[in-house]
């Protein structure tokens, strides 16, 4: 491992300890690399997040950015996409109303508890939310039922939001979720249902114009030219529920607040700025994960590359893989130890390269050994 020192605030607060856990399915081939092994693969629908159940079920998402779109939410099953929870949840159609089906889904984590999370940011092709429809569905694994399904008004989420991410605290009775379009954190009360919008427009949810996010050499750009700057996005809650960790994604700057203030609805927003600390510069990085010793893990995107950041702010180049880890994702941790890592190829996109796809099919769902 390459050990790479951190370099950031004077301050080094220590990263947590303890976290949720969960088994892995058996992989069915191996890619190139021996130390990532492939547990699924798509040669036609480009997906972002995967999540891995207490009992090794593992689940994936397809957001609905380009228009070669089919379903949104998928079991993986023998090395099939089984749309889940049901085929009607996938059925969405534009004209839909999309209350009740998945319009253009982000993310999917499963807790502890046995429940599959699925945040539904319903912004086709990232655009503005479709009809008041983006929603977070709690969904009981044991019997794959919807068991609640909750929904924000305007000022928590509204036209403009792009949910992403969301990390659960069942303890507390709490969940956290990225905004990347308008940079800002989604809290929700899961008992009550009640919601609360904050740190918008604080520093440490908008990405840095200084920094220049790159890929051989060449900034990340969009086809007319114009440098997208990507905010709030990667989120990871430690494992004593204690602090939430989360960052731009186009750029390499990572903070975290203590999740008391973020708790308590009647913070005052200036005071949840306030504490926000400052852990200073790492990496790139779309999605982000704990473990259960406190380790959090990253994709460097720019250099192809999975690290680990420890308790002591220390960061470990863990593998380098440019053929395989084409703009790593998302992450889950299995009880046996495995880190599964989705591969989204997002630099790849018609949208950055002057309106050719590039991509470099298959889609992955990558599996190491942590």
């Amino acid at each position: 491992m390459l050990l790479l020192a951190l370099t950031g605030c004077n301050k080094k607060p220590e990263l947590a300890k303890d976290s949720v856990d969960a088994p892995a399915q058996s992989p069915q081939t191996t890619v190139k690399n021996p130390e990532l092994e492939e547990v699924f693969r798509d040669s036609t629908y480009q997906l972002t997040g995967v999540a891995v159940s207490p009992n090794g079920r593992v689940f994936t998402n397809y957001p609905y950015w380009l228009d070669n779109h089919s379903y949104s939410v998928v079991e993986i099953k023998n090395g099939k996409p089984v749309p889940y929870p049901d085929a009607r949840w996938n059925s969405f159609k534009k004209g839909d109303e999309g209350v009740d089906k998945f319009v253009c889904v982000q993310a999917v984590v499963a807790d502890e508890k046995g429940y599959l999370w699925i945040v539904d940011a319903a912004g086709i092709g990232l655009g503005p939310v479709y009809k008041k429809a983006n929603k977070v569905l709690k969904v009981r694994l044991s019997d794959n039922t919807v068991e609640r399904i909750y929904t924000f008004p305007e000022t928590t989420a509204g036209k403009d939001s792009y949910i992403n991410d969301i990390r659960i605290d069942n303890s507390n009775g709490f969940a956290y979720m990225t905004s990347s379009s308008n940079g800002g954190i989604v809290v929700l009360n899961t008992a009550s249902g009640e919601s609360r919008f904050v740190l918008h427009d604080a520093p440490s949810v908008q990405s840095d114009p200084a920094y220049h996010f790159s890929f051989d050499g060449k900034e990340f750009s969009k086809a007319d030219g114009s440098i997208p700057k990507i905010n709030s996005d990667g989120i990871a809650l430690s494992p004593d529920k204690a602090w939430l960790y989360y960052k731009p994604l186009t750029d390499d700057k990572l903070y975290r607040i203590n999740t008391r203030f973020l708790r308590d609805f009647t913070t005052p927003l200036k005071t949840i700025t306030n504490k926000v600390e400052d852990l200073g510069h790492f990496v790139t990085t779309d999605g982000m994960e704990f473990d259960k010793e406190g380790n959090l893990y990253f994709g460097d995107l720019e250099r192809s590359s999975i690290v680990k950041i420890t308790p002591d702010l220390k960061m470990h180049t863990l593998i380098s893989d440019p053929e395989n880890l084409i703009w790593p994702d998302s992450y889950s941790v299995s009880k046996n130890g495995y880190l599964y890592i989705s591969v989204s190829q997002i630099q790849l996109m018609p949208w950055f390269n002057n309106n050719i796809n590039k991509t470099e099919h298959p889609y992955k769902i990558l599996r190491l050994k942590i």
